[in-house]
């Protein structure tokens, strides 16, 4: 954790993540944030990173006790570390449903842009055909050190994982895959955080592949399907999240990725469509 000073003497414990998407509130719907390399991924910031930190903007901007339950960035380009400008906007606020939009800009640039839908809980009546991939329980989970390992992102120093389904990365397998993880730091998992996470592993074609490279995302969508966080939730929870590619043309695949409770709820779901270069 790390202290911050919060009035003259006081310091309060802040968790890494909420330092790191922290906004500040520049009025007029315009937030400030500082990219921090420690979510670097090649030549910039992981796309999950960026879409929590426009998602403490919007969630800022809405300044209510709406959920979110939707949220769209497409990334025209890469900030570099350093200070952002997010301009958050509320397209349409209704009697249980708001719609925002955002844009970052660094530098008088455009770096992402976003959608978003915030709403009340409905009571209407649902079901639930989805069901948990089979895996082992999470053992003991451990935290990748990216000094060790050659090449591997330093995006992945702030979480700790184990991996529990699917082939391993270039093993000409199945582009299917899925791991146990969470904050290496525990933390609660909540929105931001949730949305992070659905970009946190290795891209799924990777498996088919036999060397990594450049994979960035072009357009990225959370759904969030549960509750966050989720009553009774503890900060050392561990979950699910798998991820599966079923189709790479042109330059471009998509990834489906899942985000289950141990107890098997489907807590989000994301979708992204992706350069794969060679």
């Amino acid at each position: 954790m790390r202290s911050e000073v919060i009035g003259k003497d006081a310091r309060v414990a802040v968790h890494p993540f909420d330092h790191d998407i922290a906004v500040q509130d520049l009025g007029e719907g315009r937030f400030g944030a500082e990219m921090s390399e420690r979510w670097w991924v090649e030549r910039g910031p992981n796309g999950g990173y960026v879409a929590a930190v426009i998602l403490r903007a919007i969630q800022a901007a809405a300044a209510g006790e709406r959920a979110p339950r939707s949220l769209t960035v497409q990334f025209p380009r890469a900030p570099v570390a350093g200070p952002v400008e997010i301009t958050a906007k509320t397209e349409r606020e209704g009697r249980t449903v708001t719609f925002l939009s955002a844009r970052m800009e660094q530098q008088g640039k455009l770096q992402a842009t976003a959608l978003a839908v915030l709403a009340d809980d409905l009571e209407a009546n649902g079901f639930a055909e989805l069901q948990m991939p089979s895996v082992e329980p999470p053992a003991e989970l451990y935290s990748p050190d990216p000094e060790q390992v050659s090449g591997m992102p330093t995006m992945f120093q702030n979480y700790s994982v184990r991996p529990a389904l699917g082939d391993q990365a270039f093993s000409g397998g199945t582009p299917y895959s899925g791991l146990w993880i969470r904050g290496r730091e525990p933390r609660l998992l909540d929105a931001p955080l949730a949305a992070a996470i659905l970009d946190a592993w290795f891209p799924a074609p990777f498996i088919r592949l036999e060397r990594p490279v450049p994979a960035p995302t072009i357009d990225y969508t959370v759904h969030f399907r549960a509750p966050l966080p989720e009553p009774g939730a503890s900060a050392e929870d561990p979950y699910l999240a798998t991820f599966r590619s079923g189709l790479a043309r042109g330059g471009f695949f998509e990834e489906d990725g899942e985000l289950w409770s141990q107890d098997g709820s489907l807590l989000a779901q994301s979708r992204q469509l992706a350069l794969l270069l060679s």
